[in-house]
């Protein structure tokens, strides 16, 4: 009798599979880092139909499935602990068309997302959606989680920019959904649908992307901010008098680590907050107006001090203070969460739920940044050295169930834009009712009927 994995080698014998262990661990885990990666053999098909026979194969022999991109996620989503097949999309990694009248570029999921901003430029555009991991996540995984990154105020998430999807079921059928079509009134969209859904109702195959303008001309400002309440009244009053590209903010203590780790400070003295705000600056009226309002904000006490970048490398220098946080936090093995809020509940939430950590968790370190122009914060735990790794973990899981009690009195999410995968899951209720998640269980039924496709992740399988 033969192995599942001797019959899928058999099967497919052009297939790539790795069985060594250095592989093993390194395709079945994510950033998380929390899980002893344990799956059965890593698949690497390169192409489509590979993808469907893997998956009609696992049907037939119930093998669950843990879809891999780049890895980079930071819930657990592509984590195979329990002796799954990795299907790793790595090698279909392909620009396969752009399309100069609808402005798409078609791409293969295991793209890397700094490699479509490539593509896109060479043809006189951009495809906006970025953040710091742009060169090791790729547009498979950015689609599973909707991702956001830094200029969601401007453009606005992965969703807003995906024209079609071709999409390997849990049966192993091919779904082409929308076509690239701009409008499409025929009944359910079920690309939106499998946008977010961490792998757990298809495997995206090919991508058809929208692209658009470069942005114009921007200048990029610092700012040090007084109290929480300024936030939001610093970026009401920019966001009125100008055409904001990002709007970041991050505390002192972010910016503590990030200047160990090499940054330059760009502003004297000691502030509780700093804003990075990148505007459109086309003209001298446009940076004018921007001289305005900072003025306008130093007058009513919004901000106290600031500085606005006069070169390339200078931006760069100010950017840097905010991308840099998350290198400068790696040291410490920092436990995180992305969590989402209205804006103007932000300050609300921010005067509370720091307060409460530090009450609880005194000895526990917390750094704080995010995109304040579209509510998603980022919260870094930071292990003491002293602590096992284990003690942490505990201590915060704990943390974070307090966490998601006080986001759902405020009306937040406890995921904003990396996925609920396995870290998250007991906090699910705090975000979708009982009456949601039992439509969500009903949905992934009808896609993934047998129930391999990345099982665990979102919600206990039932």
């Amino acid at each position: 009798m033969t192995t599942p994995l001797t019959d899928l080698a058999r099967r497919l014998p052009g297939l790539r599979l790795l069985t060594d262990a250095g592989d093993l661990e390194h395709y079945g885990r994510d950033w998380t880092r929390r899980w002893t990666p344990a799956p059965l053999a890593i698949a690497l098909p390169a192409t489509i139909e590979e993808v469907q026979d893997i998956m009609r194969w696992a049907n037939e022999r119930h093998v669950a499935i843990v879809p891999s991109g780049g890895r980079t996620g930071l819930s657990g989503g592509a984590v195979a602990a329990n002796g799954e097949l990795v299907l790793s999309l790595a090698r279909m990694n392909r620009v396969l068309g752009f399309d100069a009248v609808d402005r798409t570029l078609t791409v293969q999921p295991g793209i890397a997302l700094e490699a479509v901003h490539t593509a896109a430029r060479e043809h006189g555009l951009i495809y906006p959606v970025d953040f710091a991991s742009r060169g090791s996540c790729s547009i498979g995984g950015n689609i599973a989680t909707n991702a956001g990154g830094i200029r969601v105020i401007r453009y606005g998430n992965t969703r807003e920019w995906i024209a079609g999807l071709k999409v390997v079921a849990g049966n192993g059928e091919l779904l082409e959904l929308n076509r690239g079509l701009v409008k499409n009134s025929s009944g359910y969209d079920f690309r939106h649908l499998l946008i977010g859904s961490e792998g757990t109702l298809g495997i995206v195959v090919e991508a058809t992307l929208k692209l658009t303008n470069p942005p114009p001309s921007s200048q990029v400002m610092l700012l040090a901010l007084p109290d929480l309440d300024a936030l939001t009244q610093v970026f009401a009053a920019f966001r009125a008098k100008l055409s904001l590209q990002a709007f970041e903010f991050f505390t002192d203590v972010a910016l503590k680590h990030v200047l160990a780790n090499g940054a330059q400070r760009a502003i004297d003295g000691e502030h509780p907050y700093y804003v990075v705000t990148e505007f459109d600056a086309v003209d001298e009226a446009s940076q004018e107006r921007a001289l305005e309002v900072f003025g306008h904000c130093v007058e009513k006490g919004w901000v106290s001090d600031g500085v606005v970048a006069q070169s390339e490398a200078q931006a760069a220098a100010l950017w840097r203070l905010r991308e840099g946080i998350t290198e400068s936090l790696v040291p410490y093995k920092p436990y995180k969460n992305d969590v989402s809020l209205r804006i103007g509940e932000v300050p609300a939430f921010l005067r509370v739920m720091p307060a409460r950590l530090a009450q609880e968790y005194p000895q526990l370190e917390v750094v704080w940044y995010g995109h304040i122009g579209d509510g998603n914060l980022h919260i870094n735990v930071l292990k003491p050295a002293d602590m096992a790794d284990a003690d942490f973990i505990a201590q915060c899981e704990r943390a974070t169930k307090l966490l998601a009690a006080t986001l759902k009195e405020h009306g937040g999410s406890i995921s904003a834009e990396h996925g609920i995968g396995l870290v998250k899951r007991p906090y699910l209720e705090s975000t979708r009712s009982v009456a949601e998640i039992a439509l969500m269980r009903g949905v992934r039924k009808v896609f993934d009927p047998n129930g391999i496709l990345n099982p665990g992740k979102v919600f206990v399988d039932a």
